[in-house]
């Protein structure tokens, strides 16, 4: 499997997923800290890959939704942006409301 298909794969598996730089427990810079910081804040289990473990994923990124930067933060199955965008939504309440509705199962 490719590295776009993969992505593909794990976006749709996932409700919510961050691609970042480290892990959340210890992550490599301060834009992936600051949405872990945010994702954790509204109390979201979340999946996440770490960009520099996985060099395939790291270069293919960019190129599945057309978005330069990271971190990456996918929300059932779409993108949400990077840090700016997901602090932007933290601090309006919509981060919160959105990633409930992630998590809710039917």
């Amino acid at each position: 499997m490719d590295a776009l298909e993969r992505i593909k794969q794990q976006v749709t598996q996932n409700p919510i997923i961050v691609y970042m730089k480290g892990t959340p427990d210890f992550p490599q810079c301060g834009f992936s800290s600051r949405v872990v910081k945010a994702l954790n804040a509204c109390d979201a289990e979340y999946a996440y890959v770490n960009i520099y473990e996985d060099e395939e994923i790291y270069r293919a990124l960019p190129k599945f939704a057309n978005w330069p930067t990271f971190p990456q933060l996918y929300v059932k199955g779409e993108l949400v942006g990077g840090c700016d965008i997901t602090l932007d939504l933290f601090q309006s309440g919509e981060l919160q409301k959105m990633l409930k509705e992630a998590t809710v199962t039917a």
